[in-house]
């Protein structure tokens, strides 16, 4: 490879990466280039660890025969089972553990190998392997994020020649400072949204991030809480709380994001989401769906536990409707996407008063008149209360025992 075409391809790359080309696009057109450069390159994979509360990382896969295309696939934890075993027996686990940081096999020899990644592509005709591993410096790692790994294989007769292992060697760092551009960019868009909610998430990372900045809208507001909670956090085993909070928590959120809602706080065993839109009414069909997908889900959740042996609960919730001041709340050092306002205060409220009206789900008087008329009748007062905090008595309602909310908003 001359000069002229690996500053083009190291220039290529670069642009792309900093104009935020997609970690895809990066790994295909790169490989493309060096291909067309003469360089047999048949396939060539790069993986890169990542910090994301279920995925470890991702790893990025190209062939001559799909040119066009990288496959990218997330992958779990190497820490156990065969994961761990497959990782173990890698040319980059070797390569990590002997501070190596090429490894090259000429697949034409028939001896076997030590690594079942160079069987495996000398089985399916490869003839030559080469790999990398770029090792990041200790301020540049964040959290298992520590290196970049790539493997490089032709199946070219006589394998790679020396000027294009040298090529390879050369310009593999520039497409994986793009990919780990790319990643960083990703990560930071999976951190906000998983701390803050979606769309808090969102707005924070295009920028909405001065203190005292806020929003006015309306919107649906929900808060749920566990019933029995202090009870279960004072006899359970410490060991056992964590995973309580996990099983419910993943039951109340699932079912507020698949109906378009927000969780804004999970605070303990409680949960402050909500759902904004224009259409008020279609925001509290919404929560009436989320409401009745969180009672069934629940319902299941408490057989698998008590089959176990574990503790249950139930999730009672209290529906609103107002408007808040939604964005950045707090100190220059310390901020929170959130809302705020008296209708926040009102939900908070409603929900205290469940555990004296013994129901499971109340909504306010707002609520109930922006819901249309047919699923206003299936609303039963439970009654005027005076609300801590809250001027006048508030009317309360809660659905009808056979009512099913699960497709109101369909």
């Amino acid at each position: 490879m001359d000069h002229s075409t690996f500053d083009e391809i190291a220039g290529w790359v670069t642009k792309a990466g900093l104009v935020g080309r997609s970690d895809n696009e990066l790994m295909a057109g790169f490989c493309r280039r060096v291909a067309a450069a003469g360089i047999p390159l048949a396939r060539a994979l790069v993986i890169l660890d990542t910090l994301h509360p279920i995925y470890e990382g991702r790893v990025f896969r190209w062939r001559a025969d799909q040119p066009d295309d990288a496959e990218a696939v997330d992958y779990g934890r190497t820490n156990e089972g065969e994961a761990a075993e497959n990782w173990r027996r890698s040319p980059f686990f070797h390569l990590l553990n002997t501070g190596g940081e090429v490894l090259r096999r000429r697949l034409c020899d028939a001896d076997p190998s030590e690594f079942a990644a160079i069987e495996q592509a000398r089985d399916e005709g490869m003839t030559d392997y080469l790999a990398l591993v770029q090792r990041f410096a200790d301020e540049g790692v964040i959290g298992e994020m520590d290196c970049v790994y790539s493997s490089w294989v032709t199946d070219a007769a006589h394998g790679f020649d020396e000027a294009g292992i040298a090529a390879i060697k050369r310009l593999a760092p520039f497409l994986k400072l793009a990919i780990k551009s790319a990643a960083l960019a990703r990560m930071a868009g999976t951190l906000v949204e998983t701390y803050l909610g979606r769309d808090p998430g969102r707005r924070v990372m295009s920028g909405r991030i001065l203190r005292g900045v806020a929003e006015k809208i309306d919107a649906v507001l929900w808060y749920s809480d566990l019933r029995g909670y202090t009870h279960i956090s004072d006899t359970a085993a410490p060991e056992q709380i964590i995973p309580l909070l996990n099983d419910y928590a993943d039951v109340v959120v699932s079912a507020v994001h698949g109906q378009g809602g927000d969780v804004l706080k999970l605070v303990g065993d409680g949960t402050l989401a909500i759902f904004a839109g224009d259409d008020r009414s279609k925001g509290c069909l919404a929560a009436l769906a989320a409401a009745a997908q969180v009672r069934e889900d629940a319902a299941q959740l408490n057989c698998r536990r008590a089959e176990q042996g574990l503790p249950t609960s139930e999730v009672y919730l209290a529906l609103h409707v107002g408007d808040v001041f939604y964005g950045n709340v707090g100190s220059k050092d310390r901020l929170d996407f959130t809302v705020i306002g008296p209708a926040v205060n009102e939900v908070s409220r409603i929900l205290a008063m469940s555990r004296s009206v013994e129901r499971n789900m109340l909504l306010s008087a707002t609520f109930a008149d922006a819901l249309d008329a047919n699923t206003r009748r299936r609303l039963v007062s439970v009654g005027r209360y005076a609300l801590r905090g809250v001027a006048q008595p508030q009317e309360l309602f809660t659905p009808e025992p056979d009512f099913d909310a699960s497709r109101l908003r369909a």
